[in-house]
């Protein structure tokens, strides 16, 4: 077992972290930090994404993808910021979506364009009244020969408001043994108008988080993607992976605290000496440091596991659980360190604590991840005990 990243791998971190510094900050700097950033700010930032190959990472390289093992690109998402790591794994995940289920008139007329981050494109499956169960999906899917119309609101849905290319996951009503028969569909928006707007959060309120509304919106009948009923296990193949990606978002955020708690403890003094001297501000460290490293390298098993082909559901959930909460709890040590400071915005703490407790929920919610947990634990599931009917949504 070797913990040590390879020439290569440091060299794609630094990369991105250049990238990052140079490239992405200084357009997130020229906005206002509470306010979603314009559109053409998101394809410029897109464009770049494209060149370091992070757009369609999980394609094979004869479709334009970047062809990288999952470990190697959650090295690099983690250097990423995280509302446009979060915009990002969106869009990623959806131009999978669309190489997997899609025929080749989908892959050769809208991959190119995603690709290069020309367009934005989301996936469209929570709803006002449906987030971790399939069985209440209520948008509805009628087929009306040529065409099909698609009658609906989604919620939650990142890059909404910015997207050029949806896909939704619709019902189309009961299957075999009751339960709901999903079919997902591809709207191009251009063609198929639908509406969305921003929803005003907690964190990340550079980024785009969307109510939509879909009112008999019309769409080619080739649009229609995969068999009936394959949605969840679409949907499961890149939540899994989504899991520690989303993990190392608030690794990204907790060794940012780390570093500003460390450099604050230095040159703060109370009491005639440096804050850094009392035992119980390294000790705050110390265990900031260990919820950092911790996390880190559950998330980089789980990213390892896919990659080795062996069965990530659960380390994939333990990741993200583990990450997300530990995390937070290590930016508020941070604030703790900073006293009152650590409430004010000119650090920047009071930033990553709203934004890391937006992670929680996306890709799973914390009590989902911990049935899934436990359902690879012992084979019992603790939901649904009718094994014929679909898995978590929310996996």
């Amino acid at each position: 077992m070797d913990f040590k990243l390879t020439e290569e791998q440091e060299l794609l971190q630094d990369s991105v972290s250049r990238m990052v510094r140079t490239e992405i900050e200084p357009r997130l700097k020229r906005h206002d930090a509470t306010k979603p950033l314009p559109k053409q700010t998101m394809l410029e930032i897109y464009g770049i994404l494209a060149e370091m190959g992070l757009t369609a990472p999980r394609l094979p390289a004869s479709v334009g993808g970047g062809e990288m093992k999952m470990l190697d690109y959650g090295l690099a998402f983690e250097q990423l910021p995280p509302v446009i790591a979060i915009s990002l794994i969106s869009h990623e995940c959806t131009i999978a979506r669309i190489h997997a289920e899609g025929g080749a008139e989908h892959v050769s007329a809208l991959l190119p364009d995603l690709i290069a981050g020309r367009k934005i494109c989301c996936t469209g499956s929570t709803e006002p009244n449906t987030g971790s169960d399939p069985r209440g999906i209520q948008t509805r899917l009628t087929d009306l020969g040529d065409e099909c119309s698609v009658s609906g609101a989604k919620m939650w849905i990142t890059n909404g408001t910015i997207s050029d290319v949806m896909i939704a996951t619709c019902s189309t009503g009961r299957g075999e043994h009751g339960a709901t028969v999903m079919q997902r569909v591809l709207i191009e928006r251009d063609k198929s108008p639908y509406e969305a707007r921003e929803i005003p959060v907690l964190g990340f309120k550079q980024g785009h988080l969307s109510e939509m509304s879909l009112n008999d919106c019309r769409v080619p009948k080739c649009n229609v993607l995969g068999q009936g009923g394959d949605a969840a296990r679409i949907l499961q193949s890149t939540w899994v992976g989504n899991r520690p990606l989303l993990g190392l978002c608030a690794v990204n955020m907790a060794q940012k605290a780390l570093d500003l708690a460390i450099a604050y403890a230095q040159v703060r003094k109370q009491f005639d000496e440096p804050i850094g001297r009392k035992q119980l501000v390294q000790g705050r460290l110390a265990d900031i440091a260990t919820a950092i490293t911790t996390s880190r390298l559950l998330c980089y098993h789980a990213l390892s596991t896919i990659d080795d082909g062996g069965r990530a559901d659960g380390t994939s959930a333990m990741a993200k659980r583990y990450a997300t909460t530990a995390c937070a709890e290590a930016i508020s040590l941070a604030m703790q360190v900073h006293g009152a400071m650590g409430v004010a915005e000119e650090t920047g703490l009071e930033q990553l604590y709203r934004d890391v407790r937006m992670l929680p929920i996306p890709d799973g919610t914390n009590e989902i991840l911990t049935l899934i947990m436990g359902r690879e634990l012992t084979g019992i599931n603790a939901i649904r005990p009718d094994t014929r009917a679909p898995r978590l949504a929310a996996e």
